[in-house]
Formats: structure tokens, C-alpha cells, sequence
């Protein structure tokens, strides 16, 4: 991996970790972008990976976007003028979103400290999320005078709802990590120091199962945000189809007729 994301591989579990606490983690340029987008995608490439764990290095999950990059034009916001600034955030942010919803591998945003914009989207992207007591969170773009470019007008609402997911873009309030636990933003709220554990914990959980079927679970449950019951129907037929079909499948069956523990092989 790069300086910026840093991978630690614990059986079928994978932790990412953005790896650049004097800026708070924040993603100021094309690298950045690029460094997470190739992270993410690699581990639906890798088959032995059957669960992630996201989180931040230092006092920060991240600090959304670079706001000195944005103030000097130079980085993954602003640019000479306005048709160039569409193509930048559509070659830099917005494949980090892409790359987050095409990922087949279960995703945990371990939270400690702020996240913040682009940081709280990227937090939202991840399919459950654990906060450590000094979590903070914000939708901050409007304090700045512009508008969730990554997608989070999206992401945010399909985790909190659209009253909540309002309120935090309309008034770019700070919540605490009790706060977030109140309204859905995370699932679960964990002394500072637990919070990786509790996140790997999660993860091997997760990773215990047949791998194939996490894999298609996932992108059922990725589907079905935009498609209609009967394409979920259509598409379930065939997933179930393919599930069937496989190894750790037929020895889920032969362990539960012989009353033993499963021993899945990822097949």
C-alpha cells in the first residue's frame, strides 16, 4: 500500500488505515483519491478477504477535503473554472465513492476522533460503523459555502434518514459520538482504546461465514437501495442460484444434519 493507506492483513480480515495524522487524514490531492480507490478495489480482487475494517491513524477518522487545496485551486476541488472543477471532482472523489459501492467485501468504519465532510461520507460508504466516545461528526460543507460533491447527499440520508441527513447539510452542526449512536449514524459506541478491537471483533464475526455468499449478500444489499422489489426478485433467483453451488454451502448442510460445527473453505 501507499504512505497515505496502510494494510494490515489478520487472517480473511483486512484493516485500512489512512495513515497521515499530521493532516488529520484529510484527502487533498489525485494520490490520495487514487491510494484509496486502489485499496478498496483490491480487496474484491483479493478472494481470501471476507471482511475490512476502515479507520484513521492519530486523532482523526479523517478531515474530509483540504481546505488549503481548495483556497489555492490545486487539489481534488476548485480548479480555473467551473467545467474543469466538474471533471475534477469526477476523476477524484467521486471514484473513491464508486470504488466503496462496487466493493464486494463486508466494510466497518472504525470512527476515533472527527470526521468531517468528506470523512463522515466515507464513514457512511462503509456498510456499518462503530464510534469511539470521542468521535465527532459533521456534514460541514455548508460552513464553507459549498455542497456534498462526493455523494453524500446520497450516502448520508440511506443511513440516518432524510429529516437527519437535512438537518446535519443544512446546518453543518458537530455531533458527538452519543449523539451519532442516538440518531443510526453508528451502530455501537466503544471506550477510545476498544475501538479496533471491537472493530476486528466485528470483522472475524463477519469473516466466519462462507465467503461467496458475505460476497453476494453484499451486493444484494447494494442492489437493492435503487432497484425494485421485482429486480431484487429476478436477481435473488439467480445469486441464490449460484450460492447453491457451492462447497461451503454443502458443508453448512452436512454440519447442521450431522449436529457439528461448519468448517468453511471459502469454496
Amino acid at each position: 500500500m501507499s504512505s497515505f493507506i496502510q494494510m494490515e492483513r489478520r487472517g480473511r480480515i483486512a484493516i485500512l488505515t489512512l495513515s497521515r495524522p499530521d493532516s488529520l487524514n484529510a484527502i487533498g490531492t489525485h494520490d490520495d483519491c487514487r491510494d484509496l480507490v486502489n485499496a478498496i478495489e483490491s480487496l474484491t480482487d483479493d478472494r481470501s478477504i471476507s471482511a475490512a475494517v476502515l479507520t484513521g491513524a492519530g486523532r482523526a477518522f479523517s478531515a474530509g477535503g483540504n481546505l488549503k487545496a481548495m483556497k489555492e485551486r490545486n487539489g481534488i476541488g476548485p480548479l480555473d473554472q467551473p467545467d474543469s472543477t466538474r471533471h475534477n471532482y469526477r476523476r477524484g472523489v467521486q471514484k473513491i465513492t464508486a470504488a466503496f459501492m462496487d466493493c464486494e467485501v463486508p466494510l466497518i468504519a472504525a470512527i476515533n476522533g472527527h470526521a468531517v465532510g468528506l470523512g463522515c461520507d466515507l464513514a457512511c460508504l462503509c456498510d456499518m460503523r462503530i464510534a469511539a466516545e470521542s468521535a465527532k461528526f459533521s456534514a460541514s460543507f455548508i460552513k464553507v459555502g459549498i455542497v456534498p460533491g462526493d455523494g453524500g447527499a446520497w450516502s448520508l440520508q440511506r443511513v440516518v434518514g432524510y429529516a437527519r441527513a437535512a438537518e446535519m447539510f443544512f446546518t453543518g452542526d458537530r455531533y458527538t459520538a452519543q449523539e451519532a449512536l442516538a440518531f443510526g449514524l453508528v451502530g455501537k459506541v466503544v471506550a477510545d482504546e476498544c475501538l479496533l478491537d471491537e472493530a476486528i471483533a466485528l470483522a472475524e464475526k463477519i469473516a466466519a461465514n462462507p465467503a461467496r455468499a458475505l460476497r453476494l449478500t453484499k451486493r444484494l444489499l447494494r442492489e437493492a437501495q435503487t432497484q425494485r422489489m421485482s429486480e431484487i426478485l429476478e436477481l435473488s433467483a439467480a445469486y441464490q442460484a449460484l450460492a447453491h453451488e457451492t462447497e461451503d454451502h454443502a458443508e453448512a448442510l452436512d454440519a447442521f444434519m450431522g449436529k457439528r460445527d461448519p468448517v468453511f473453505k471459502g469454496n
